[in-house]
């Protein structure tokens, strides 16, 4: 691993603790579904935009088996093909317990093995793919926080649902989560955000939250049914917004401006594809 630089503990902690803004994209695993050529060249954008990324001292979550679609695992290629050349502390592995036991363990001390030092580690979707191998993510987490202890790990909070329920689940003494990710949000569910920022410092919560923002390319309507199966898609909103001239990295950025305007300044920011994501999170920030 090339770091050059010394920390106490994982690389995003130091940074989640340091006042003001922080961006980090969320970016996907090659489907396995390319074929073998389609699947060398989406490996082959990943590590190059993993590569620009982590130069400019972002942080990239890696998904697992995002909406259900069947990814390529991100250890092995990852670990193999870029682990020399990117300070693996910045990019941190999504885990889902839609695996069986036995992967997951071998997963984690993969990952610290490979000189990775975070860990997410969500329950996944009940609706798509295989079962979990344990009920909660919070479950899994326990199991590896044993197994692995050198890996700091991540949970999950959602912002659409009851505030309290969500402190409890991040801040609980077995929840073993150190920073948790959210479900995504947008300038259109800024109640939700506020409610549980208000939650979490009512309840003086030291876990901090890493809020998603989706870039939604477009207002089509396909796409948003689908992506609506997932996580709840502001669909007549985005529409009139895009029906009004706006275009899609404007609307991601007036997300950004209005999460930070209410206290949500950590943000990952979803769907920015593997070959322009850089690019595209460049013309982004250059309108908050």
């Amino acid at each position: 691993m090339s770091a050059v630089e010394t920390h106490s503990g994982a690389l995003i902690l130091d940074a989640l603790a340091e006042p003001g803004p922080l961006v980090t994209v969320e970016l996907r695993p090659p489907r396995t579904d390319l074929g073998r050529e389609g699947v060398m060249a989406a490996w082959i954008d990943l590590h190059h935009t993993l590569s620009r990324l982590t130069r400019e001292k972002l942080f990239v979550f890696l998904t697992d088996n995002a909406v259900g679609a069947a990814e390529e695992e991100s250890l092995a290629h990852i670990g193999a093909n870029v682990g020399e050349a990117i300070d693996l502390r910045r990019v941190v592995p999504i885990l889902t317990t839609k695996h069986t036991l036995t992967y997951c363990e071998n997963f984690a001390r993969r990952a610290a093995s490979e000189g990775f030092d975070a860990l997410t580690v969500l329950g996944g979707d009940k609706g798509v793919g295989p079962p979990r191998c344990v009920p909660h993510g919070s479950e899994l987490r326990a199991i590896l926080s044993r197994k692995v202890p050198s890996l700091t790990l991540g949970g999950w909070a959602n912002p659409h649902r009851d505030a309290e329920e969500q402190v409890r689940f991040v801040t609980a003494p077995d929840s073993h989560a150190r920073f948790a990710l959210s479900q995504i949000v947008s300038h259109h569910s800024l109640p939700g955000v506020e409610g549980l920022l208000r939650a979490m410092d009512e309840h003086r919560a030291g876990v901090p939250i890493i809020f998603g923002v989706f870039f939604y390319r477009s207002a089509n309507p396909k796409t948003l049914d689908v992506l609506s199966r997932f996580f709840p898609v502001p669909t007549e909103e985005l529409t009139r917004e895009f029906e009004g001239g706006a275009s899609a990295e404007e609307i991601c950025a007036r997300t950004i401006r209005e999460l930070r305007a209410v206290g949500a300044d950590k943000i990952y920011v979803s769907n920015l594809g593997n070959r322009s994501a850089g690019r595209r999170l460049k013309r982004i920030l250059e309108q908050v």
